[in-house]
């Protein structure tokens, strides 16, 4: 997530009005049936849901209704923490006890994965275990990803840019799938 969207929401919750925001999903495809789903914060809704169609329109998607791809995707709780000095195998017993699903070891950094109703007692263990975490966060997974051409894949990620550009949208999931050639091109 872009560190101005984090700051934009920060932001937002400091303002005096802060009650009067919620938190708002949107669901659609972008082009070449690529599934995107949109989470937002917003103190007006119709506002938010205008400039998120007209970011679908714009990119020849189309938004769908509320629940219409929660199938495609699943809640989970994603923690990234550096290797430092972590006994490993101290630290796979102790995650697995609490609920963690999956976990992987990537140069310094590790990447642990939990079902959403495991994220509070993942938290509490590592808080247990005196590990600082870099993030701590539920996303949503996709279940499946689709594989396009590399032009094709830089209109989905073009749409998702845009985005990732407002000011109301907090996070943007799909389920492109992100080849070594269209990483080398971004």
């Amino acid at each position: 997530m872009p560190k101005d969207n984090i700051l934009r929401a920060i932001n937002k919750g400091k303002e005096k009005d802060a009650a009067n925001f919620e938190e708002l999903t949107y669901e659609g495809y972008a082009p070449h049936g690529i599934a995107v789903v949109v989470e937002a914060l917003s103190d007006n809704s119709q506002r938010t849901v205008a400039n998120v169609r007209a970011i679908f329109n714009k990119y020849n998607g189309s938004l769908g209704k509320n629940g219409s791809l929660s199938f495609l995707f699943d809640r989970k709780g994603i923690f990234t923490l550096k290797k430092g000095n972590i006994d490993m195998e101290e630290l796979e017993l102790e995650i697995i006890d609490a609920g963690a699903e999956d976990f992987e070891l990537e140069e310094d950094m590790i990447t642990i994965t939990t079902s959403m109703e495991n994220f509070g007692n993942m938290m509490k263990k590592l808080e247990e275990m005196g590990i600082e975490t870099e993030s701590a966060e539920l996303q949503r997974i996709p279940n499946n990803t689709e594989t396009l051409d590399l032009e094709s894949a830089r209109k989905v990620l073009k749409m998702i840019d845009a985005f990732d550009e407002d000011d109301d949208v907090t996070n943007v999931y799909h389920n492109l799938e992100i080849t070594e050639e269209l990483m080398n091109e971004m």
